[in-house]
């Protein structure tokens, strides 16, 4: 299905799931909203931090119009599920933005790793979440970002279990492509950036790990999830993990080469 087609099932309500595998080679986004006194701020630790928070596109303040990447769409409804941190705490989660909307907001649409999922598989690279029709697990890590003005804390990462003599194709598959995390931050030990069990994540779900793989972890965008459990904003509007926003923008229109 074409991205137009799918999120008119999502602004109806019939399909409410984890995106990952829909609208195959078109590029998927995380959504961050915030007041327009907090966007500079963000603004700015996104560009300190681009590999969990590539920016793919930045509202209009109080506009719900993504118009770089899908002019026409409406940021309030195309979207599977909505979370709603009230000062660092979920405080809900929804399926629009009807009651959340107001004019001083602005949003921005952040590269997601499910961008680069197709050119995985194409490559003949295990996809295991996409294999097992479950969300893709995501972890909280030891790493922290590079504060900017109210904004810090630790990245989260998304894990894939990954043959490990298909590891070095799958970095170079994943390099193309930096405007959605890029290349992954981490392979292997868990451990080394503060992970203690995979089979618990701490947004999404567990996946197998099949003997001879290795776990290869790549930056996030659900990142300013635990950015707003750690400064407590007055607001932040996310999408929920793994439910994302679909671009009209190609796969291939953010690769390098």
């Amino acid at each position: 299905m074409l991205p137009k087609a799918v999120k008119a099932l999502i602004r109806q309500n019939k399909l409410v799931q984890p995106t990952s595998g829909m609208a195959k080679g078109y590029a998927q986004a995380n959504l961050v909203v915030l007041p327009k006194d907090l966007a500079f701020d963000f603004l700015l630790f996104a560009q300190r931090n681009p590999k969990p928070c590539p920016i793919l596109d930045v509202t209009e303040v109080g506009s719900p119009e993504p118009a770089l990447v899908a002019p026409g769409s409406d940021l309030r409804y195309d979207i599977p599920k909505y979370r709603i941190y009230v000062k660092g705490q979920l405080v809900e989660e929804v399926l629009d933005l009807e009651k959340y909307w107001t004019q001083d907001l602005v949003a921005f649409l952040l590269g997601c790793s499910f961008t680069f999922e197709a050119g995985l598989l194409d490559a003949g690279i295990p996809v295991r979440h996409i294999e097992e029709n479950c969300n893709v697990p995501m972890y909280i890590t030891n790493k922290q970002c590079i504060p900017a003005g109210v904004f810090r804390g630790p990245m989260v990462v998304s894990m894939r279990p990954i043959p490990q003599e298909q590891v070095v194709k799958a970095v170079q598959v994943t390099s193309r492509f930096p405007a959605v995390h890029g290349a992954p931050v981490h392979i292997g030990d868990p451990a080394a950036i503060g992970i203690k069990d995979l089979s618990k994540p701490d947004f999404g779900d567990a996946v197998t790990i099949k003997p001879g793989e290795v776990p290869v972890f790549w930056a996030c965008g659900v990142t300013p999830q635990a950015v707003a459990m750690t400064v407590k904003p007055e607001l932040m509007i996310t999408h929920a993990p793994g439910h994302m926003f679909i671009c009209d923008i190609r796969d291939e229109d953010l690769a390098l080469f």
